[in-house]
């Protein structure tokens, strides 16, 4: 769920950022109070209670579906630690934000990566995409979890005409593998969890890590075993040395092990190693950082940069914990402060959302 932007006017951290003599956006770029920057579950959120206390926002996302690291690494995943939602997936916690919000008509830009963020004399900011998008806006919000994030891929050159067709790395549908004969490699808590998962749709299913041990939770280990042990799956020890795909098709693998080579049938492999996690180039913004995360004031979560707030993973301050829930109410706060910036001459008063009519309305017209 991530974006990554530049910021030519502040060099560093420590030095007060000044607003440029720059004209003011063009007559083509869309005008929003809040520019929210990562479609996750906490920029879904921020954007319906933008909507809520009064505030237009549009939000853009680097990937090409709408639900973050949610989606892209866990989307059937059950999640337990949702207020009043005992137990659902990502993508059902995805599609229930998605829905709420919906009341306001959040545009969502999505395949769009930031690219260059100015503050203008007159406070407000200029946002460019790479994409040819530019938005002109009073706050930006930075929900963008871990900042630029990339599955980390297998290091081979004939991997890279097979991905999306046969080489993985993540799982978007359990029903394209029926069948099929599949490889999953890695050894934490996604490669396990989907190998157990895919055990059940693929004719077979072959667990591939380069070690004995694992970095999965303990239940997911056991519950591995124990499928191995029944014949529902097969794991190697070795690492995906090499791929054999006459005319662009996948027919096997290369495993290295202690003993040599071994070659195995495979119609696709899941590589699961995990993220290569960066900021990018948000590193040079100008922000205050702390281990590749933004320094805020948990009063409103804004950052060292006035009018830039940052949310969710990304965020840092003392006694951070990373959770979802944490994010929804970071980004009520700060929103609450950006408030200030796109209507400066205004006192926003409070109105509980049971009292509040035009919300009501909203929400029966978009059931309608």
């Amino acid at each position: 769920m991530t974006s990554n932007a530049a910021l030519p006017d502040a060099p560093n951290a420590s030095a007060a950022p000044q607003a440029s003599q720059t004209s003011p956006a063009s007559q083509h770029a869309v005008r929003t109070d809040v520019l929210i920057v990562g479609a996750g579950p906490v920029g879904l959120f921020a954007a319906f209670e933008a909507g809520v206390i009064g505030l237009s926002c549009q939000i853009v996302d680097a990937l090409g579906e709408v639900g973050g690291q949610c989606i892209e690494l866990y989307p059937d995943k059950p999640i337990y630690d949702i207020p009043a939602i005992p137990s659902c997936t990502a993508r059902e916690l995805v599609e229930r934000l998605l829905e709420q919000c919906r009341p306001f008509d959040v545009p969502i830009h999505l395949g769009q990566r930031v690219e260059s963020v100015e503050q203008r004399a007159d406070g407000r900011w200029t946002v460019k995409t790479g994409e040819g998008l530019e938005f002109d806006a009073a706050a930006i919000l930075l929900a963008a979890g871990n900042g630029a994030f990339a599955p980390q891929r297998l290091a081979l050159e004939e991997a890279v005409p097979l991905e999306g067709r046969h080489v993985h790395y993540s799982v978007r549908n359990l029903a394209d593998f029926a069948g099929k004969n599949v490889v999953v490699a890695g050894g934490g808590d996604s490669a396990l969890d989907w190998a157990l998962a895919l055990r059940s749709v693929a004719g077979k299913l072959t667990l591939v890590h380069r070690r004995n041990g694992f970095s999965a939770v303990d239940s997911s280990v056991e519950k591995m075993r124990r499928a191995v042990e029944a014949g529902e799956m097969t794991f190697m020890v070795g690492a995906i040395a090499g791929l054999n795909a006459p005319n662009g098709t996948l027919e096997s693998l290369e495993i290295r092990q202690v003993g040599g080579a071994t070659q195995i049938e495979a119609e696709h492999v899941v590589a699961l190693y995990g993220l290569v996690a960066d900021l990018g180039p948000i590193a040079n913004w100008g922000l205050s950082l702390h281990a590749g995360r933004i320094d805020v004031d948990t009063s409103n979560y804004e950052s060292s940069r006035p009018g830039i707030f940052a949310v969710g993973d990304i965020a840092n301050y003392p006694n951070k914990q990373k959770l979802i829930l944490s994010g929804f109410h970071e980004a009520s706060l700060a929103l609450r402060k950006a408030y200030t910036y796109a209507y400066p001459e205004q006192k926003r008063v409070h109105v509980h959302s049971s009292y509040d009519a035009k919300l009501a309305a909203r929400v029966a017209a978009s059931a309608e």
